[in-house]
C-alpha cells in the first residue's frame, strides 16, 4: 500500500508549531546572550517602542527617544530575512507579512535592538 504521508510525517506536523516556538526561543536567547557577551560596544536603542504588538493591522509604529532614521529588518522563525526597510518616520508597512511570529531587528545610528513581532 502506498502512503502519501507516513505516520511519522503526520506526527511531525502535529508538533510543528511547538518546534517552531522552541526554535524561536532559542534564537532569541542566543541573540540576547550574543549581543551582551560579545558586542559590548552595541547599545540598545533608548526609549524604543514597537506598537501595536501583537498586531492585526498592516502597519506598526516604531518610536525611540532620538527619532533618527532606522534600518528595519524582519526575519521569519527560520532566520530568513523577509523584509528590509529604511524608515524616516515612525510608520512601517507590514502588509506583505502573513500571520505568524517574526524577529524584528532595528538599527538606529550605532545602536541596535532585536524584538519579537507577532502578526495575526
Amino acid at each position: 500500500m502506498l502512503y502519501l504521508y507516513s505516520p511519522k510525517a503526520i506526527c511531525m506536523k502535529k508538533f510543528y508549531p511547538t518546534i517552531l516556538t522552541l526554535l524561536l526561543c532559542c534564537f532569541l536567547s542566543f541573540q540576547d546572550a550574543h549581543s551582551q557577551s560579545i558586542n559590548n560596544s552595541d547599545q540598545t536603542i533608548e526609549g524604543l517602542s514597537i506598537y501595536p504588538n501583537p498586531t492585526t493591522s498592516n502597519k506598526i509604529y516604531i518610536n525611540s527617544t532620538r527619532a533618527l532614521t532606522k534600518q528595519v529588518e524582519i526575519y521569519n522563525v527560520l532566520g530568513k530575512r523577509i523584509l528590509f526597510k529604511v524608515i524616516t518616520s515612525k510608520e512601517l508597512d507590514i502588509s506583505t507579512l502573513k500571520s505568524g511570529v517574526y524577529i524584528i531587528k532595528i538599527k538606529e545610528k550605532d545602536q541596535t535592538a532585536t524584538r519579537k513581532l507577532v502578526v495575526h
